[in-house]
């Protein structure tokens, strides 16, 4: 079955998210629905288990960037999401925007599906495509069986499981990071 859905402009999106009564809130854009965004500790923690080493790594090989958590939100090929983690660079972005949605994707960004259900997985399809469309380089976590998916643009998928190591890429050259890290 079909169902007709209200698409919701940019515009509409802004003046909704400005409202008094969302003030404590965080929305996302995703295919034009706005989508108040979940949080949970455990989530949230895991994607800590991801931000805190890329933030070491930038401080330790002295790489100029900023790390976001799940309250750090990014306009992507249009849209407005608010990745569990993301990373850009000092080069594409010397400084964030201080409120709002930053103007520029991230370079990298982590979103971790938890709980996953079908409707969570009917927006990361959106999500993944708005992403590689914005050149983004995704990890998207799964928790409940402790893996790891990458899409970077250009490529397949790349499946990792909790005895493998991910990697930077293109986007963080020699950074690491073992998936059971992730879990622990």
């Amino acid at each position: 079955m079909v169902i007709d859905r209200q698409r919701t402009t940019v515009l509409e999106f802004n003046q909704f998210v400005e409202r008094e009564e969302n003030a404590d809130k965080l929305f996302e854009l995703i295919g034009g629905e706005i989508v108040e965004v979940p949080s949970n500790p455990f989530a949230s923690e895991i994607g800590y288990n991801i931000g805190f080493p890329i933030k070491l790594f930038l401080r330790e090989n002295n790489i100029a960037g900023h790390v976001t958590g799940e309250a750090g939100g990014f306009v992507v090929a249009g849209e407005r999401y608010a990745p569990d983690v993301a990373y850009i660079s000092a080069k594409r972005q010397p400084e964030l925007a201080p409120e709002g949605y930053n103007p520029n994707p991230p370079e990298l960004a982590v979103e971790v599906d938890y709980p996953s259900t079908l409707a969570s997985q009917r927006k990361l399809r959106t999500k993944i495509a708005s992403y590689l469309a914005a050149g983004t380089l995704l990890w998207v976590i799964y928790p409940e069986t402790k893996e790891v998916e990458v899409y970077a643009p250009g490529q397949s998928m790349h499946l990792f499981g909790i005895d493998d190591l991910l990697d930077g890429g293109d986007v963080l050259p020699g950074f690491k990071l073992p998936v059971k890290d992730i879990f622990q």
